[in-house]
Protein backbone atom coordinates (compact mmCIF):
# COMPACT_ATOMS: atom_id res chain seq x y z
CA UNK A 1 0.00 0.00 0.00
CA UNK A 2 1.50 3.22 -1.04
CA UNK A 3 0.74 6.79 1.00
CA UNK A 4 0.01 9.75 -0.68
CA UNK A 5 3.38 12.49 0.23
CA UNK A 6 2.45 16.16 -0.75
CA UNK A 7 4.57 18.02 -2.66
CA UNK A 8 4.55 21.35 -0.45
CA UNK A 9 5.91 21.29 3.13
CA UNK A 10 3.63 22.66 5.34
CA UNK A 11 5.73 24.64 6.88
CA UNK A 12 5.62 26.84 3.42
CA UNK A 13 2.13 26.92 3.40
CA UNK A 14 1.31 30.77 3.92
CA UNK A 15 -2.39 29.74 5.82
CA UNK A 16 -2.65 33.72 6.40
CA UNK A 17 -2.69 34.25 2.75
CA UNK A 18 -5.43 31.39 2.24
CA UNK A 19 -7.34 33.12 5.29
CA UNK A 20 -7.26 36.33 3.27
CA UNK A 21 -8.06 35.21 -0.17
CA UNK A 22 -11.20 33.68 2.07
CA UNK A 23 -12.49 36.34 3.41
CA UNK A 24 -11.89 38.68 -0.29
CA UNK A 25 -14.58 36.04 -1.34
CA UNK A 26 -16.93 36.27 1.12
CA UNK A 27 -16.76 40.16 1.24
CA UNK A 28 -16.65 40.61 -2.31
CA UNK A 29 -20.00 42.32 -3.26
CA UNK A 30 -19.68 42.46 -6.93
CA UNK A 31 -20.61 39.15 -8.83
CA UNK A 32 -18.24 39.28 -11.43
CA UNK A 33 -15.73 40.18 -8.42
CA UNK A 34 -16.90 37.27 -6.30
CA UNK A 35 -16.25 34.89 -8.51
CA UNK A 36 -12.87 35.72 -9.56
CA UNK A 37 -12.23 35.97 -5.86
CA UNK A 38 -13.85 32.23 -5.55
CA UNK A 39 -11.29 30.65 -8.24
CA UNK A 40 -8.30 32.96 -6.10
CA UNK A 41 -9.39 31.39 -2.88
CA UNK A 42 -10.73 27.64 -3.64
CA UNK A 43 -10.30 24.99 -6.01
CA UNK A 44 -12.02 23.94 -8.67
CA UNK A 45 -13.87 21.36 -7.00
CA UNK A 46 -13.83 22.63 -3.28
CA UNK A 47 -16.41 22.54 -0.74
CA UNK A 48 -17.52 25.00 1.70
CA UNK A 49 -20.18 22.76 4.81
CA UNK A 50 -22.05 24.33 7.67
CA UNK A 51 -25.26 23.92 9.51
CA UNK A 52 -27.22 25.88 6.68
CA UNK A 53 -25.18 25.50 3.17
CA UNK A 54 -23.45 22.50 1.56
CA UNK A 55 -22.25 23.72 -1.64
CA UNK A 56 -18.72 22.37 -4.10
CA UNK A 57 -17.33 23.62 -7.24
CA UNK A 58 -17.10 27.63 -7.79
CA UNK A 59 -20.63 28.29 -8.93
CA UNK A 60 -22.24 26.86 -6.33
CA UNK A 61 -19.77 28.76 -3.70
CA UNK A 62 -20.67 32.04 -5.61
CA UNK A 63 -24.51 31.11 -5.09
CA UNK A 64 -23.74 30.64 -1.09
CA UNK A 65 -21.72 33.60 -1.50
CA UNK A 66 -24.01 35.89 -2.71
CA UNK A 67 -27.08 34.38 -0.44
CA UNK A 68 -25.01 35.07 2.97
CA UNK A 69 -24.49 38.94 1.02
CA UNK A 70 -28.19 39.02 0.93
CA UNK A 71 -29.75 38.42 3.88
CA UNK A 72 -27.02 41.01 5.95
CA UNK A 73 -26.85 43.47 2.89
CA UNK A 74 -23.85 46.28 4.56
CA UNK A 75 -21.80 43.71 6.62
CA UNK A 76 -18.54 42.04 6.12
CA UNK A 77 -16.92 39.14 7.57
CA UNK A 78 -14.20 39.82 9.77
CA UNK A 79 -11.19 37.22 11.07
CA UNK A 80 -11.25 37.15 14.95
CA UNK A 81 -7.70 36.26 16.69
CA UNK A 82 -4.81 34.63 14.94
CA UNK A 83 -5.17 31.54 11.87
CA UNK A 84 -3.71 28.38 13.52
CA UNK A 85 -2.58 25.94 10.75
CA UNK A 86 -0.54 22.51 10.41
CA UNK A 87 -0.20 19.64 7.54
CA UNK A 88 -2.69 21.38 5.05
CA UNK A 89 -5.11 22.30 7.34
CA UNK A 90 -5.93 25.17 9.31
CA UNK A 91 -8.71 26.46 12.18
CA UNK A 92 -10.14 30.05 12.32
CA UNK A 93 -12.84 32.47 13.83
CA UNK A 94 -14.95 35.21 12.61
CA UNK A 95 -17.31 37.65 12.48
CA UNK A 96 -19.75 39.21 10.70
CA UNK A 97 -19.44 43.02 11.13
CA UNK A 98 -21.90 45.96 10.76
CA UNK A 99 -20.58 48.47 8.23
CA UNK A 100 -23.09 51.46 10.22
CA UNK A 101 -22.82 50.56 13.84
CA UNK A 102 -19.92 47.81 13.96
CA UNK A 103 -22.15 45.63 15.90
CA UNK A 104 -21.43 41.59 15.01
CA UNK A 105 -24.72 39.20 15.37
CA UNK A 106 -22.75 36.29 14.22
CA UNK A 107 -20.16 34.48 14.65
CA UNK A 108 -18.21 31.21 14.09
CA UNK A 109 -15.02 29.34 13.50
CA UNK A 110 -13.79 27.43 10.83
CA UNK A 111 -11.81 24.55 9.53
CA UNK A 112 -9.89 24.34 5.97
CA UNK A 113 -7.86 22.41 4.54
CA UNK A 114 -5.64 23.62 1.99
CA UNK A 115 -4.26 22.21 -1.57
CA UNK A 116 -0.66 21.94 -2.46
CA UNK A 117 -1.14 25.66 -4.45
CA UNK A 118 -2.71 26.99 -0.81
CA UNK A 119 -6.00 27.24 -2.38
CA UNK A 120 -8.98 26.10 -0.22
CA UNK A 121 -9.99 22.37 -0.96
CA UNK A 122 -12.72 22.32 1.83
CA UNK A 123 -14.24 24.04 4.11
CA UNK A 124 -16.05 23.06 7.96
CA UNK A 125 -18.01 25.71 9.46
CA UNK A 126 -19.81 26.35 12.90
CA UNK A 127 -21.89 29.21 13.95
CA UNK A 128 -20.73 30.37 17.08
CA UNK A 129 -23.51 32.80 17.55
CA UNK A 130 -26.85 34.04 15.79
CA UNK A 131 -29.52 36.35 16.17
CA UNK A 132 -31.82 34.98 18.31
CA UNK A 133 -35.07 36.86 16.14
Amino acid sequence: MSQATSTTPAAAIDYDGAVARYFTAWNATDPAERAQAVAAAWVEDGSYTDPLSDASGHDQLVTVIGGAQAQFPGFAFRLTGTVDGHHHTARFSWELVSDADGSAPVAGSDVITLADDGRVRSVFGFLDRVPTA
